[in-house]
């Protein structure tokens, strides 16, 4: 079971969360059909997801058996082997496919995309840098549009601008963790990565972060986010926004430890409390 858990990844759930960006912000969140229906999608695209993850276990064993914490992945350890995970993929596909479809055609379809998608990455388009790293932020938006289509219900344009600007920039965090790796061990995780080095992705990150900032404060401050939440004081949010960005690219930059965003947000206390803080002060501005 402790295998088979790894296997699936579920602390990489955290990631579809994105699903609730839409019921959140448009207020929806205290509407139990709206809530269960968004339940029931991020239920439906977590299946999906891990079934993803299962895929890239088995096209990367090799390299993750040269990975220094990814060699004791369940795959490349041999501890659960080939047949089984190809049925654990077959059936976490079937049953998210059917979950989501019983909810909305147009979410199935966009959840497909992303399966396709993703399995496109897995075989070429992770091997093309820049592309690599537009796909993993692309996946984070079609979340949000999953979560848009479910309650049907419209959301700010801001919100997509920011999960894809907050998704490249975490996707360049991961790459960083590689190249760290391959100038320390000289062991290349990932072929991609002949396509940086630590100047340009240092440069990329620090852009990234400054345009996630300032798209923040213009959502913020956007006539139509004023009108629709009755709030004119939202601006307060970017504190903790600013403080949680600052802290990830200190984790990057300073402790070079960028490697796995989930875990990051799982552990790191200065994070946690900056997001319950943002939450908590948008909640109380907005409901």
């Amino acid at each position: 079971m402790k295998e088979f858990i790894k296997l699936i990844r579920p602390h990489q759930y955290l990631k579809n969360l994105f699903i609730f960006l839409p019921i959140f912000f448009s207020l929806k969140i205290n509407q139990v059909d709206h809530l269960i229906h968004t339940l029931v999608a991020f239920f439906a695209f977590s299946l999906t997801a891990s079934a993803i993850y299962i895929l890239n276990d088995f096209l990367d064993i090799e390299a993750d058996q040269n990975h220094p914490q990814k060699k004791f992945r369940p795959l490349a350890s041999g501890k659960i082997s080939k047949k089984t995970a190809f049925l654990i993929f077959i059936l976490f596909t079937s049953i998210g496919f059917i979950t989501i479809a019983s909810l909305s055609l147009i979410a199935f379809y966009i959840v497909l995309g992303y399966f396709v998608l993703n399995i496109l990455y897995s075989f070429h388009l992770k091997h093309i840098a820049i592309i690599d790293v537009i796909i993993i932020a692309i996946g984070f938006v079609l979340r949000v549009f999953v979560g848009i289509t479910v309650i049907a219900q419209d959301t700010s344009m801001w919100i997509i601008v920011m999960t894809f600007l907050l998704a490249l920039f975490l996707a360049l965090a991961k790459r960083r963790d590689d190249i760290i790796i391959y100038n320390t061990t000289g062991q290349k995780m990932r072929k991609v990565i002949d396509g940086y080095n630590l100047q340009f992705v240092d440069i990329s990150m620090t852009m990234m972060a400054g345009v996630v900032i300032v798209s923040y404060l213009m959502y913020c401050v956007s006539p139509e986010v004023i009108a629709k939440t009755g709030s004119n004081k939202i601006y307060i949010t970017s504190l903790f926004v600013i403080i949680g960005i600052m802290r990830y690219m200190q984790v990057t930059f300073v402790e070079e430890n960028s490697g796995n965003p989930t875990r990051i947000l799982m552990k790191d206390r200065l994070i946690q409390i900056s997001l319950t803080f943002w939450l908590a002060t948008f909640a109380l501005l907005l409901y």
